[in-house]
């Protein structure tokens, strides 16, 4: 399996002491009537799988990325114009966790039958809008090894310029996820939230390459990073994975998280560093959205946590490489689509037992 190192070849820092928190356009999708998230005290353990109920006191998840159409091809197998985009892999695993608010822009040409797969999930598309113009587009091919996409060709259609405008209901999301967009904008978005508990983003080389001021400001005010090894490495001027993560954290976040496709991945904090495996899968089919799918898993946890702990965060990387593994199982979002608590409960235990001695 991938937890998603593929990756196409397309104000001032906290302190240690921080806590956790940190006019065309069309409107789409509904707010989905739920309560308002209960305060919570303190938090008895861990819990090694998803429950299968979501409470209402659990907070909202918000997913700020890219909706889009993939044309993706492997040594095996190709599909054409299916439903891809960071925002859509990544509430199709979160929503297991918690309730997901969307935020995100598609074209006249969007189906509004894929919109109602993301409704059909609980997905809540109140922050989804339609603009004039073609829906963003990606065309990449995967050789056998499967751990790196070569662009064919991109076309930003409408997420091109798009400034992302959080609902007013929205505003109040305890847990923010900004997906891979130009880092200013997600900087720009992250204002627009209250008082968020935990701020998680990714990132991509493009970024990293031309926006590195910009990136490195909104680093420092995140609590989680995630990237794949070749990001890491290019951000920090080293070939070391372990030199690399340490160096991440001394921009700002709490902990990064080190996406390394087949191999799992590996979580850096303050105080410790784990190595996760991956989910062992007989068959790897599509890899496009892994890392999406490990961001909603690692994210979705953490969501469910009153205490933000290594051991919680540990066990939030598993579940993010458990969900990667239902990803990467069909083309598009099938395969996450598909999966359900039990079976990543099911998966926990068994990837439990993969890393007992």
């Amino acid at each position: 399996m991938s937890t998603g190192s593929a990756r196409s070849t397309r104000t001032g820092a906290p302190g240690p002491d921080r806590p956790w928190t940190s006019g065309s356009s069309t409107p789409i999708g509904w707010p989905l009537p739920r309560p308002r998230p209960s305060s919570r005290s303190s938090w008895s353990g861990i819990s090694p799988v998803p429950p299968t109920n979501i409470a209402a006191s659990v907070p909202h998840i918000l997913v700020v990325g890219s909706l889009a159409y993939d044309d993706v091809e492997t040594p095996f197998d190709r599909r054409r114009e299916v439903l891809g985009g960071a925002a859509s892999y990544f509430s199709m695993a979160a929503r297991m966790y918690a309730p997901v608010r969307l935020v995100g822009v598609v074209g006249e040409d969007f189906a509004e039958s894929d919109l109602d797969r993301l409704r059909a999930r609980e997905i809540d598309l109140g922050g989804v809008v339609r603009e004039p113009g073609r829906s963003f587009r990606w065309l990449g091919r995967y050789n056998y090894e499967l751990n790196t996409a070569e662009t064919i060709n991109t076309d930003l259609g409408v997420f091109s310029g798009w400034e992302p405008r959080v609902p007013d209901g929205f505003r109040d999301s305890e847990v923010v996820f900004l997906a891979n967009i130009h880092p200013e904008v997600q900087l720009r978005t992250l204002e627009q939230i209250r008082e968020p508990r935990i701020v998680a983003l990714d990132t991509m080389n493009y970024w990293i390459e031309r926006e590195r001021a910009a990136l490195l400001t909104v680093m420092a005010r995140a609590d989680i990073v995630t990237v794949n090894e070749a990001e890491a490495r290019q951000l920090c001027g080293t070939h070391s994975i372990i030199r690399a993560g340490r160096e991440i954290l001394k921009l700002g976040p709490r902990a990064v998280a080190i996406k390394r496709g087949e191999y799992g991945a590996v979580l850096f904090t303050r105080d410790r560093t784990f190595w996760a495996p991956a989910f062992p899968l007989e068959e790897v089919r599509d890899p496009t959205g892994a890392g999406d799918a490990f961001a909603g898993g690692l994210v979705g946890h953490l969501a469910r946590a009153d205490k933000i702990d290594d051991a919680a965060l540990c066990t939030a990387v598993l579940h993010g490489t458990v969900c990667a593994s239902f990803a990467v199982e069909d083309f598009s979002v099938a395969g996450i689509e598909k999966a359900e608590a039990e079976g990543v409960a099911r998966r926990m235990r068994e990837l439990g037992a993969l890393v007992a001695i």
